[in-house]
């Protein structure tokens, strides 16, 4: 995605180094908005006019090519995500409460439920949505958020366009979607600057979706403040680490994100004030804002190619080039030693006994992927939670923590993999990244091939084709709505009628 892929790597690490150096400075002396935050208005600093410009003014058109043709990656990677995330309990627990909590009312249209059908407010089909593409843990994200824009900004942008009184235009749907994205990462970043906890990324994804709605709901300036503030103060700041130590369907928070970031715009329509974001306003991340619309923090984001946690790719990436390399039989491994970052050793799951386990786990897809040859969707997943060989081959796995691999991590993700066979030899892969990443981004090949991988099984290929040709022809299309009814109806049901 950029021109130069050492200069990406240093501009990546020097921001790394930037939000680093601000995080002590910044926990210690955050200033109350009189104190330094600049001039107030009503309660709040003046947040630049140029933010709220980009809310209300970005068109699709005006957008370089690189970041329209992300827009439609992004979009394509998400549907596949959910498609695949509506197999899992997860989504058929959550789409249950969304449509039995969530009604609406009487001032209030419907919005279906992702691949679902059903009604709920808005905001019971965002959270959902959110939900849905959280649970099978192959969407995109940023390094430096260390988490996920996209799970949050596509569910509130269906919920928002499917309770549209007026048509939605292709071309605004991917504009609202690349703000989204835009405004949600730079939370994010700005959010590991000034909070002591590594949070889920509903805690700063919410911003997003909130600027989305404002646009849609043509808040004001103020407005749009207070939208930010209430879904910045509300979000979901749950920790990150204790669903890593302790996987379970509470997620990554993105669900609660676009639910929250709905929610506060809302909310601000009607004149509910909210706290300042500091992700947004405070001294210690302005230069974050300074190029909004001029930099293009989407074309830094990283595409998975297995669904699991990306803390675990790199050393599925290093023992597949290792099995490949010297055509390793797998039966004749005594032992597979993983080095890594601290955060990914703790991915130490080796049975896991569902899927949200499995997708949080190291050893697990790494012992799958030495097995198989492979790590397709199915290895996540069902059956291969209880082969055999893969269990064993799991058990002989041993995690490490390296140092010089810690000290690359968030902006860059490494591991080394060493296969200790039965005979004696050892054999020893090179530090390895994850692919995906903007230096080593996946072909839109790759991209497709992913999407079907995940849609096929469940929409059926020739839906899962249609939903693809829509994506393709979106900037086109004057009205969203085909393109709602194959994401928002039950697979195999398009000929249901909408529910407005």
């Amino acid at each position: 995605m950029q021109s130069s892929s050492l200069a990406y790597r240093a501009q990546i690490l020097s921001d790394c180094d930037d939000v680093v150096r601000k995080i002590v400075h910044t926990l210690f002396h955050i200033r109350p908005v009189q104190k330094g935050m600049g001039s107030k208005r009503n309660g709040y600093t003046c947040m630049t006019s140029a933010l709220y410009s980009f809310v209300r003014e970005t068109t699709f058109g005006a957008l370089p090519a690189k970041v329209q043709h992300m827009a439609q990656r992004c979009l394509l990677d998400l549907t596949g995500t959910g498609a695949s995330g509506i197999s899992t309990p997860l989504a058929r627990i959550i789409s249950n409460h969304a449509v039995r909590t969530f009604g609406t009312g009487a001032d209030m249209r419907p919005a279906r439920i992702l691949f679902d059908g059903r009604a709920a407010s808005p905001l019971g089909a965002a959270l959902a949505g959110g939900m849905i593409i959280d649970s099978f843990d192959s969407h995109d994200g940023h390094v430096l958020t260390k988490g996920h824009a996209g799970a949050a900004v596509l569910p509130g942008l269906l919920a928002l366009s499917d309770a549209a009184d007026m048509p939605v235009s292709g071309a605004d749907f991917l504009a609202m979607l690349v703000i989204g994205y835009e405004i949600a990462i730079r939370a994010g970043i700005a959010q590991h600057a000034t909070a002591p906890d590594y949070h889920t990324s509903g805690a700063w994804n919410a911003l997003g979706v909130a600027a989305i709605a404002a646009r849609q709901g043509q808040l004001d300036e103020s407005q749009l403040r207070h939208a930010l503030g209430t879904a910045e103060y509300h979000g979901p700041r749950s920790q990150m680490m204790r669903c890593i130590d302790f996987p379970t369907m509470v997620k990554d928070g993105s669900g609660w994100g676009a639910m929250v970031g709905l929610s506060a715009a809302y909310l601000a329509a009607d004149g509910f004030t909210g706290a300042p974001a500091l992700v947004v306003e405070s001294d210690a991340v302005k230069d974050l804002w300074s190029d909004l619309g001029t930099r293009w923090r989407m074309l830094e984001m990283y595409f998975k190619p297995y669904p699991i946690c990306r803390w675990a790719q790199p050393p599925v990436e290093a023992s597949l080039n290792l099995r490949r390399a010297h055509n390793v039989d797998p039966a004749k491994i005594a032992k597979v030693v993983v080095e890594t970052f601290h955060e990914a050793v703790r991915l130490d799951q080796h049975r896991p006994a569902s899927t949200e386990e499995a997708q949080y786990s190291l050893p697990f897809p790494v012992a799958a992927a030495i097995v198989r040859g492979k790590l397709s969707p199915t290895d996540i997943s069902g059956a291969a939670l209880t082969d055999g060989e893969i269990l064993s081959m799991s058990d002989r796995i041993e995690l490490r923590e390296a140092d010089d691999l810690n000290a690359k991590f968030p902006a860059e993700r490494y591991a080394r993999v060493e296969f200790q066979m039965n005979d004696g030899t050892v054999l020893r892969s090179e530090s390895t990244p994850a692919r995906g990443d903007a230096e080593r981004p996946l072909s839109d090949a790759e991209i497709v091939e992913k999407y079907h991988a995940l849609a096929d099984g469940t929409l059926g290929v020739a839906e899962a084709e249609a939903l693809h040709h829509l994506i393709q022809k979106l900037p086109e299309m004057v009205d969203v709505r085909p393109l709602l009814d194959r994401l928002l109806n039950a697979p195999g049901t398009l000929g249901r009628v909408h529910v407005a």
